[in-house]
């Protein structure tokens, strides 16, 4: 990608009030949620635009923002990842507040009026029209995010005739997409409303709503069973998932697969290659917790369903800012306009492995802990680092030592010491703590730490898993999570020794 990916559409500031339901309230028969946190987030075009940039892309927001306290947050959260073309707004920033109880949405809140300020194909503010025009020009590729307030049809005849991937996720209260998109992304109640015939099939539906829109790929997004694909000429066919998520919540999904569509298409991918991409994104995403999982913690810091504190392990302070808005550990942090949620778990600066996991325990948290050998660190163990820490409150890696590693790999490695190695993992920010074991198996480490939830990558299973006992024994339980496909530190080291 030589440009950013811009996106396009109405943003929304999303809240969840989690909380504890354990009693009906005694004039209604409904549910007394007493609320213990309260989490924001982007939501509309925001959540696609952040979701984007945390994948490392550089994005382009084109959307309204409101001045009033919803909107201000909102841009708190997005501008130290995202680059932001502010459209002027009239009225008040949309508000989506569900209120959860144990994971459970019981009812959602909708507040705000506000629509992008202009006519169709007019924006009222012509500097912020030819800021947006500058970045269409500038794009590698474009993903309209219409949630149905404006900003689309504002734009709508310079999102004509691009000459770079152009994917439109519609909205039923929208307008259609413009003729000539890459790709159009409806889930399967949006393209049942957009097919002017009745509705069949997805098969069928997709396949007319190619001829109908102009479109050169049209794939109906189907939850867990993947997307149906339809190609201008006629071709088509089902993209499964890789396989059924085990997550529950699956709101933001959808921004994910067109977010992730876009960035594939950017990159050059068939739209086949883009949506079974799409497709697996979106399928992590719902494990990892969905949108559900996007926190801002009382820290001030953006993370994903995580805390740490201003200073890593070392015990160095890592709490300040550049001017870029970006903190020294590769994380962000937000302005004042966003209110606090939960406090964090109650570690400190340079805590062991041992003393976070009395910490997260005797806050009444959840401990997660994995093991490995870690030896060259890749893409697939990030993945699977960030998806294990999004399971609770903090993360222990339990490494095996040097001594341990040369008696199951042989005397060739490890190719990193474990002291390295140790640095390498504690510089993550989905990382909490560190521990190195000398042992075998990680057993002798587990009993000691006794964590909640033991992950391993999914080329486990828990019969071929030696610590598998010692999690049972201690009360905890096994996560299998799936590994990215393509990586492993075996080939990367043949690949290595091959090059020279």
């Amino acid at each position: 990608m030589s440009g950013p990916l811009v996106i396009v559409g109405d943003s929304l500031l999303d809240v969840d009030v989690e909380g504890t339901a354990d009693r009906l309230c005694p004039d209604a028969p409904v549910p007394v949620v007493e609320g213990q946190a309260e989490h924001h987030r982007p939501g509309g075009a925001g959540l696609a635009a952040l979701l984007a940039a945390r994948d490392g892309t550089r994005v382009v927001l084109i959307t309204a923002l409101g001045d009033d306290p919803s909107g201000r947050c909102l841009e708190d959260l997005l501008s130290p990842m995202v680059e932001i073309v502010r459209l002027p707004l009239r009225g008040t920033t949309v508000r989506k507040s569900r209120v959860r109880a144990r994971g459970q949405t019981l009812v959602r809140i909708d507040t705000g009026d506000g629509r992008a300020m202009g006519r169709p194909g007019q924006v009222a503010s012509a500097s912020a029209f030819a800021r947006a025009a500058g970045a269409l020009a500038a794009a590698s590729a474009v993903l309209v995010a219409d949630y149905g307030r404006g900003v689309a049809d504002l734009l709508r005849e310079p999102l004509r005739g691009l000459d770079v991937p152009l994917v439109w996720d519609p909205h039923p209260r929208g307008s259609l997409p413009v003729p000539g998109c890459a790709l159009v992304t409806p889930s399967e109640a949006e393209a049942r409303g957009m097919c002017e015939e009745p509705y069949v099939s997805p098969e069928r539906t997709a396949r007319r709503l190619v001829r109908d829109l102009g479109a050169e790929a049209v794939a109906i997004t189907l939850g867990e069973r993947g997307a149906m694909l339809a190609r201008r000429g006629g071709r088509f066919g089902p993209v499964p998932a890789p396989h059924v998520a085990s997550g529950t919540d699956a709101c933001g999904a959808g921004d994910r697969f067109a977010a992730a569509a876009a960035l594939a298409l950017a990159d050059g991918a068939s739209s086949e290659d883009a949506v079974a991409r799409a497709v697996g994104e979106a399928t992590r995403f719902v494990e990892e917790g969905g949108a559900a999982a996007l926190r801002l913690h009382h820290s001030g810091r953006y993370r994903s369903g995580r805390y740490r504190s201003g200073q890593d392990h070392s015990g160095q302070d890592h709490s300040g800012q550049d001017h870029s808005g970006q903190d020294h550990s590769g994380q962000y942090r937000s302005g004042r306009h966003c209110p606090a949620t939960e406090p964090p778990v109650p570690f400190g600066p340079g805590a062991s492995a041992f003393d976070v996991a009395g910490a997260v325990r005797a806050a009444g948290g959840r401990l997660i802990a994995t093991g490995g050998c870690f030896d060259l660190l890749h893409a697939g163990h990030v993945s699977l680092l960030r998806r294990a820490r999004a399971l609770g409150d903090a993360l222990v890696v339990c490494v095996n030592s040097d001594d341990s590693i040369r008696r199951l790999k042989g005397p060739g490695r490890p190719l990193v010491s474990e002291r390295d190695r140790v640095e390498v993992l504690r510089a993550l920010g989905c990382v909490d703590a560190v521990t190195v074991f000398d042992e075998d198996t990680p057993s002798q480490v587990i009993e000691r730490l006794c964590p909640d939830v033991w992950v391993k990558g999914g080329d486990y299973d828990e019969r071929s898993m030696p610590e598998a006992e010692a999690v049972r024994r201690t009360g905890g339980e096994i996560v299998i999570l799936p590994t990215v496909p393509g990586y492993s530190t075996t080939d990367l080291i043949a690949a290595a020794r091959a090059a020279s």
